[in-house]
């Protein structure tokens, strides 16, 4: 885009992603998406779990041949892990796949190992402390490439094991190791030592961390990629409901705590009472697919076939192509995620907008059978 024949100044953004098992794609599409617009210059990453491997895809691209590189690493990594999820013994009921049920929750497989984990220690399950996913990683990601990345900085999130608080490894410090402690889930992995210190998923602590912003230079705009619903309407009744919705509070709770200190510091700057420039005024901005999200069930964090990544990724483009047409423009200048309620006595909980136009489309174009899909 040009003004007054001049290459119009690029936007600065910090980006947060969250973690989710194969729900990642979604950020992935995201990603994708502002990368292709080209107005936006992302200047730091911070990233659990599947946000930590989105993070580290996207630096080694970038790296190897800037934006373009950065989208076609994301695709490479995304394609990897569809490509071993081929081999997983959790794929879809064959009905499933006929009406376009993403879940595989009452699969013979995902029910085995289900009952294993409940039951079991993965010290028991799995002696050897195999991870299908850090083969993936450790392959598709250059971590030299990672560590040497200029664009942006990154941060990783782990919880300690022994004290329960959040670590966050920056530049330098990321490797496989810290990537694979990112996400690791205790019911199914064997923690990751750093150091010796052990590490589990840093989404118990952070989903993602947001505090490392506070620290950045480059801009106050926090762009937050969420696919983890904060409001789920109706009390759960079934097992699997129950564990579904206690994960999501869990792994939403760090992420409502920095929501509070934002607002918090964003009142008393408001109010005169902290001077700006000392403290952040953060404005924070998010993207979401609420309404999609929350019709897919927890087992469907572990499909991991090619079909359902694309749909994640299809729609994670859909609703960054939304955002940017409605928010764009707010960006250094206004928050577009408002934070206020978090200071109310009454507190309104945080819901996402009402889905955009493409997202609309997109999920319209979903309802039919994925028989009917193909055929059409």
């Amino acid at each position: 885009m040009a003004k007054n024949g001049k290459a119009e100044e690029k936007k600065k953004i910090n980006i947060a992603l969250q973690g989710g098992g194969s729900h990642g794609a979604f950020s992935w599409g995201v990603l994708d998406r502002l990368l292709e617009d080209g107005r936006l210059e992302i200047t730091a990453v911070s990233g659990t779990s599947a946000g930590a491997m989105n993070a580290v895809a996207l630096a080694d691209g970038f790296v190897r041949g800037g934006v373009e590189g950065a989208r076609k690493k994301l695709d490479d990594f995304w394609r990897a892990v569809a490509a071993k999820g081929r081999f997983s013994p959790v794929q879809r009921m064959p009905w499933d796949v006929a009406w376009g049920n993403w879940s595989i929750e009452n699969t013979p497989g995902y029910v085995f190992f289900d009952t294993m984990s409940r039951v079991f220690s993965p010290y028991v399950a799995n002696p050897l402390g195999l991870n299908p996913l850090r083969n993936v990683v450790g392959k598709e990601i250059d971590f030299d490439n990672v560590r040497a990345c200029k664009s942006m900085e990154l941060f990783i999130s782990a919880t300690n094991v022994e004290t329960g608080q959040l670590r966050v490894f920056s530049d330098g410090e990321i490797d496989l190791d810290t990537v694979m402690a990112s996400a690791c889930l205790p019911q199914l992995f064997q923690a990751v030592e750093i150091k010796g210190v052990p590490y589990w998923d840093g989404g118990y602590g952070g989903n993602p961390a947001l505090f490392p912003f506070f620290k950045t230079a480059a801009t106050e705009d926090v762009l937050l990629v969420q696919i983890n619903p904060v409001v789920r309407e109706g009390t759960p009744k079934s097992a699997n409901e129950i564990q579904n919705r206690i994960d999501e509070i869990t792994f939403n709770a760090g992420l409502l705590r920095e929501f509070r200190s934002i607002a918090f510091v964003k009142e008393l700057i408001a109010a005169g009472r902290l001077p700006h420039g000392e403290y952040r005024d953060i404005r924070m901005h998010r993207i979401d697919a609420d309404e999609a999200f929350k019709d897919l069930s927890a087992s469907s964090k572990v499909n991991a076939e090619w079909a359902f990544i694309a749909y994640l990724r299809d729609l994670g483009r859909s609703a960054a192509s939304d955002w940017l047409e409605e928010n764009y423009d707010a960006v250094g200048q206004r928050a577009t995620l408002d934070l206020s309620g978090e200071l109310d006595d009454g507190f309104k909980p945080l819901r996402g907008p009402a889905p955009g136009r493409r997202v609309k489309e997109f999920l319209a174009a979903r309802l039919k059978p994925e028989s009917a899909r193909r055929r059409a």
